[in-house]
């Protein structure tokens, strides 16, 4: 009932006189319940929708710096780029609410202003989405931590001040209320005193009803001053009057306050667990630097991970092995306790098998709750008890799972613990990976070297037995010459004598054999090798360290060291068997000049030191020799020069010698004239009982494990033989502390002997960087033509034939490095059956040592194929032996290149026949 009807029905008549100021009482209340009315309905609904602006305000920009830090993810950036939409409209359908009941000016000019800021905050939110889709994230950083923040702290400023303003008008609001019930309350006691006076026993009984609901209300009112906004008081309402109004309306006001206080404390919140999530993040992170094998990285990887999710046990298990054979092995764990009998974690699983192995085979995560009290106990020194949660959460990379990590805690892994597990997986995969290649790398180097070491040992034996023989010769020749009375024994002895000569060719003949394919097993490493080891020092993603490209550049320098080394013995070899070709030219001396002024000017500089070349003008012009011969002997004297010289002159005399008579038949005393190049130093020099070793296979003059000077010793061996193979000798004159001279004394018009003439072709380490480019059918195309000729690789069509996988892996990145498409097979068979399969292939690579069926037999029958005769086919050997050249033209091949590979040697040779 109406306090108004209870008055009527009370008093009647005798209240008549009290009509006009009750009328004035009631108009008070109606506009204190007014005035909560308004402060609830219009106004709080203002201050929800600024308090809403700001929220998706900080919601958009979360989200902008979790699109820049995920820039790598095409899928999650565009889905992050959603919930930026989402959240723009939002704040755009509160900013109209805004601007529609906006009523008085300073509200409507705040909100103008935020309409205009949240425009340009809209215009440079697109400018950021399109930098971080075109791959631009240094920029989109640069944007988001400029522009956009002091955008962002525009706005909330603009945001504060509409939101004081409300606050304000429902402070005032509150205020005029608080007034107004005061005003109302003194008209009120007033009537009920006159009430009283007049209505005697009757008002008692109303003044004491309006007067206790009053109270009530003005308690709970009081009472929100004092407490918290989160938690405020409700007035009962137990009346259906004007005091049950107010009473709803400030039940309706209080709810509100809370939800906008509630609002508040999310976002603080929300605030915190984003810092404590990028803090932790770069604590992980930073334990990955230096970490060199997986077991160390998975150990540190737990130590710190387990703690910061609240876990009390944990295992990483790593995946191994390949294809149906894969296993996931465990590599570490956390509060393991094995003198306890407690190891944590089984040893290994197989993919599928148990948690672990499903969670691998379907790359998910898996959590379970409830654990049963025999699973697992997590003990400690005064306990131990089940655990209430357990995580197994798979670590991939490029859509790959490489572990499996399991946690278990006596506590729920909160949203939080699942958000930065999902962000510390995704770093460490990469890390995995970059490990797992490095120490690939180094095994492939460590396997290299024992390969060397092995031919090195074997070689020396092969000279043991050639020592041993020569003493056997010379002591049947003593034998010979001495017991003329011992015929029969005679005879027995040369058949023994022709017996060990067989057994020599045939010792000669192995030794050919064995050195062409163990050049073919070295050269095969040596070619993956160096190719991936110049990728990785090109850095063409950017991706690597400046030590890591040093790292690179030094595995590829190794690599070229050890090609020096095979090429060194392979040309060792040919000397002692007689099987290196001369081939006879004119020779310019000035083009030996360039030659080592070109080569080792730039060596020269690098140490300080002061390098001349000279020709003499007494020197003819030219010289009839072998002119990649004559080369080769001066680039290992000036080599030598160099290495054993630190300070001081090296200089190169060419000139004719006058003064100097030689032996009585030989080349040089036939001869018309004399070239003497002379090599001058003032390095070391050697002491004079080491000067005749120095020219010994695989000797130096300091020969000690613990010598200053790296090298095989086979230079100056090979420099010495081939000067006696183009007619001339080499000498040495040095003082030991002061410097040597190399003087090489060539006849200058030299003519080979009938026997060694021969051929015109030949193979050496230095012809083997030359590929000769031939047709099919022996034509020779204009090199001078293709060899300017530009093409794109790019879209063109490659079928590379290889045995081996570590080449197939390296040629087809470095060809699709050139945006080329490779389809490989493994052998000969499988090429030619590749070849029918893809009719569209542009060249062919082709393997020439293949099991099954060889490179030879595949590129007959390729040009036997309809469609076979014109397609470009390159041979690739690691063989590299005398005549390879020949076989591969005559089975079919458009060019030979011998391994390893020189890539842009290779890509200019591709575009020679793609384009000729």
């Amino acid at each position: 009932m109406k306090i108004k009807t209870r008055l009527y029905a009370g008093f009647g008549g005798l209240l008549a006189l009290l009509i006009l100021m009750l009328l004035l009482v009631l108009k008070m209340l109606s506009d204190l319940n007014g005035s909560m009315n308004d402060i609830v309905k219009d106004r709080y609904v203002k201050l929800k929708e600024v308090t809403s602006i700001r929220f998706e305000i900080s919601n958009i920009n979360r989200e902008l710096y979790s699109m820049v830090l995920e820039s790598g993810k095409p899928d999650a950036v565009e889905n992050t780029v959603k919930q930026i939409r989402a959240a723009r409209a939002r704040e755009e359908q509160a900013l109209e609410q805004l601007e529609k009941t906006a009523a008085i000016e300073e509200a409507q000019r705040y909100v103008a202003v935020l309409r205009a800021q949240s425009v340009e905050f809209d215009q440079d939110q697109n400018r950021l989405i399109d930098m971080v889709r075109a791959g631009q994230t240094d920029d989109a950083s640069a944007l988001l931590q400029g522009q956009v923040q002091t955008e962002r702290i525009a706005m909330f400023d603009t945001v504060d001040k509409l939101r004081s303003v409300q606050e304000q008008r429902m402070d005032t609001a509150l205020q005029d209320a608080t007034r107004a019930y005061t005003l109302a309350s003194r008209w009120t006691v007033f009537l009920i005193v006159f009430s009283l006076l007049v209505g005697g026993f009757v008002a008692v009984g109303v003044v004491r009803g309006t007067t206790r609901s009053l109270r009530q209300v003005t308690s709970v009112i009081t009472a929100v001053t004092e407490g918290s906004k989160e938690n405020l008081p409700r007035i009962a309402v137990k009346t259906n009057d004007e005091v049950g109004d107010i009473s709803r309306a400030f039940n309706a006001m209080a709810e509100a306050l809370e939800e906008h206080a509630r609002h508040e404390r999310e976002f603080q919140q929300a605030i915190t667990e984003q810092n404590w999530l990028k803090t932790k993040l770069s604590e992980i992170q930073t334990i990955y630097q230096g970490v060199q094998d997986l077991e160390t990285l998975a150990r540190m990887f737990m130590s710190k991970l387990a703690p910061l999710v609240g876990a009390t046990y944990g295992v990483f298990y790593l995946k191994d092995g390949v294809r149906d054979q894969q296993r996931l092995v465990k590599l570490a764990s956390f509060a393991d306790q094995p003198d306890a009998d407690l190891d944590i974690g089984a040893n290994g699983f197989r993919i599928g098998e148990g948690l672990v192995g499903q969670c691998a085979a379907e790359n998910t995560v898996l959590e379970l709750r409830d654990i049963p009290d025999d699973y697992i106990r997590i003990a400690s020194g005064l306990g131990s008890s089940k655990p209430s949660s357990l995580l197994v959460m798979p670590i991939e990379f490029e859509g790959q799972v490489r572990a499996v990590i399991e946690l278990a805690s006596f506590e729920p892994f909160t949203d939080l613990h699942h958000t930065f597990l999902r962000q510390v997986v995704d770093n460490v995969g990469t890390t995995i990976n970059s490990i797992a290649y490095h120490m690939q790398v180094e095994r492939l180097l460590k396997e290299s070297q024992a390969m060397t070491e092995e031919l090195q040992s074997q070689s020396e034996e092969l000279q043991l037995q050639q020592e041993e023989l020569k003493t056997i010769n010379e002591k049947l020749e003593e034998q010979y010459h001495n017991s003329t009375l011992k015929t029969q024994e005679l005879q027995r002895t040369k058949e023994d004598l022709e017996d060990k000569a067989r057994q020599l060719v045939l010792s000669s003949k192995y030794k050919s054999e064995f050195l062409a394919n163990m050049s073919h097993e070295l050269r095969t490493p040596l070619n993956s090798l160096l190719i991936l080891a110049q990728m990785l020092a090109e850095n063409g993603e950017g991706n690597l360290t400046p030590k890591q490209v040093d790292f690179a550049n030094t595995i590829h320098a190794s690599g070229h060291d050890l090609l020096n080394l095979i090429n060194d013995v392979l040309d060792l070899s040919k000397v002692e068997s007689g099987k290196m070709d001369v081939h006879l030219e004119e020779v310019l001396l000035d083009e030996v000049r360039s030659y080592a002024e070109r080569q080792f000017a730039p060596l020269a500089r690098q140490k300080g030191l002061n390098f001349h070349v000279q020709v003499h003008a007494s020197a003819p012009g030219a010289v009839y020799t072998d002119g990649v011969r004559l080369q080769q002997i001066v680039k290992n004297l000036l080599s030598n020069a160099m290495k054993f010289t630190d300070q001081g002159t090296v200089q190169l005399d060419i000139r004719l010698e006058e003064k100097r008579t030689f032996t009585e038949g030989s080349p040089l005393a036939e001869s018309p004239s004399v070239l003497a190049v002379s090599v001058t130093d003032t390095g070391v020099g050697i002491p004079k009982s080491k000067q005749e070793v120095i020219f010994e296979a695989f000797r130096q003059a300091d020969g000690t494990t613990s010598r200053k000077y790296g090298g095989t010793g086979l230079g100056l061996s090979i420099s010495r033989e081939i000067a006696h193979l183009l007619g001339g000798i080499l000498e040495v004159v040095s003082v030991e502390g002061r410097g040597s001279t190399f003087t090489l004394f060539l006849p200058t018009e030299y003519q080979a002997p009938e026997s060694g003439a021969a051929e015109t072709l030949y193979e050496s380490s230095e012809a083997e960087e030359v590929a000769v480019t031939l047709a099919p059918h022996g034509e020779v195309p204009d090199l001078t033509e293709s060899l300017t000729a530009e093409g794109p690789l790019e879209g063109k069509k490659v079928l590379l034939v290889d045995d081996d996988m570590r080449n197939i892996f390296a040629l087809t990145t470095a060809l699709e490095a050139q945006q080329m498409r490779v389809v490989f097979a493994e052998n000969g068979r499988e090429g030619v059956e590749m070849l029918r399969e893809h009719p569209d292939v542009d060249l062919v690579l082709m393997d020439i040592m293949m099991p099954e069926m060889d490179g030879y037999e595949a590129m007959r029958l390729i040009r036997q194929m309809q469609g076979g005769e014109d397609i470009p086919i390159i041979a690739l050997t690691a063989k590299a032996m005398k005549n390879d050249r020949a076989k591969c033209i005559e089975a079919g091949a458009s060019d030979y290149i011998s391994k390893p590979l020189n890539l842009e040697q290779l890509f200019s040779l591709m575009r020679v026949w793609l384009y000729r």
